[in-house]
């Protein structure tokens, strides 16, 4: 039997996504409209973002460790969390998770190797663009990376806080990430991390100016290899 996946959801629109990859994808490793058993927990993204807004990590780290007990107890056997900027808060969390974790930015990290590719621009809130979160899993793997300016990341948090965390797409917003993207290009970027799990709903491979490294669906893709134990058929 395939393993039970456990979510650990904070925005909607990203931890939405991200099931759905889980279950409409399934079929390429189970057959037809098969998927792994999936359980997913959301606290208030209110709470999360009280947190956030105050730099308390460890008070994250208590939101995501409640939805991993409850996890636990529904049955998962091990948890992802589709939202890049939570994984500050890693450190807290696995010393005391009731399970295991993939982490995401291991996840795009081996994709980018997988892939060739060499320099990765860096995109999400202000908050993940402010962290360790990718450079350090980035570095590991001998991955260069580049982030946007300041001006730059501020924007984008923008799109991200008052657009796609609510569900609202407009032109503009992608039309900024386009640019951003072509500067991260100009600037010696082979690819580009859609590090906010909701940025993948604007910008895809048809759309940007440099191959994407969508986290939200490798993400998914990862947790179904792992409650598979093997590849897509």
């Amino acid at each position: 039997m395939p393993q039970h996946i456990g979510i650990v959801a904070c925005s909607a629109e990203g931890a939405a996504l991200c099931y759905r990859t889980v279950c409409l994808e399934g079929a390429q490793f189970l057959g037809a409209f098969d998927h792994p058993e999936v359980s997913l927990h959301n606290h208030s993204f209110a709470r999360y973002m009280r947190s956030i807004d105050a730099g308390d990590w460890p008070g994250v780290a208590e939101l995501m460790l409640s939805s991993a007990s409850k996890l636990a107890r529904a049955g998962a056997d091990f948890l992802i969390c589709p939202d890049n900027t939570l994984h500050q808060a890693f450190p807290w969390v696995v010393r005391r998770s009731p399970l295991p974790w993939l982490h995401i930015a291991e996840v795009v990290a081996a994709q980018a190797v997988e892939r060739g590719f060499r320099t990765l621009g860096i995109t999400g809130t202000r908050y993940l663009l402010d962290s360790e979160v990718y450079p350090e899993k980035l570095t590991a793997r001998g991955l260069k990376y580049l982030r946007p300016g300041s001006t730059e990341r501020a924007e984008i948090n923008r799109i991200i806080f008052e657009e796609l965390v609510c569900g609202v797409f407009k032109p503009a917003a992608v039309a900024c990430l386009q640019g951003v993207i072509a500067r991260l290009k100009e600037a010696g970027c082979d690819a580009v991390v859609l590090g906010c799990t909701e940025i993948p709903l604007i910008i895809d491979d048809s759309n940007s100016p440099l191959p994407t490294l969508d986290s939200t669906r490798l993400l998914a893709r990862a947790a179904l290899r792992r409650a598979t134990q093997r590849s897509p058929s």
